[in-house]
């Protein structure tokens, strides 16, 4: 399941924080900070969609990832190689490595850490 631009950014402030109260994700967002009914909405969502769940400490709840941003980034990742590249991984990275404008050291990083790779298999 996707999550929505706006989901996305609430998301990101719940990985950073861990686990957190309304105020404190209202706290973590950069100025123009979204109206309450808008993150609790955007909550619900996500709450509905299996990304987050709550603990209700009296009249309050506190959020926490039911999801790992790691797991998330990589499913995201996987679809965007199916969809745009034709399920070819090294169409992905001939295009990541070309279209990024990577500086030689980014690209002798990116070549240390397929070497890895490589050797672990």
């Amino acid at each position: 399941m996707q999550l929505s631009k706006s989901e996305e950014e609430l998301m990101n402030i719940v990985w950073k924080l861990k686990k957190a109260f309304m105020k404190d994700l209202l706290g973590a967002y950069p100025e123009p900070k979204p109206a309450t009914t808008t993150v609790a909405t955007l909550l619900k969502r996500m709450t509905d969609k299996g990304f987050l769940a709550y603990n209700s400490i009296g009249r309050s709840r506190e959020y926490y990832p039911l999801v790992k941003k790691k797991d998330y980034f990589s499913k995201h990742v996987n679809g965007l190689i199916k969809n745009f590249f034709n399920d070819s991984a090294s169409q992905f990275a001939s295009f990541f490595a070309k279209e990024t404008n990577l500086s030689k050291t980014e690209l002798e990083e990116l070549k240390k850490l397929i070497d890895n790779e490589i050797k672990k298999k």
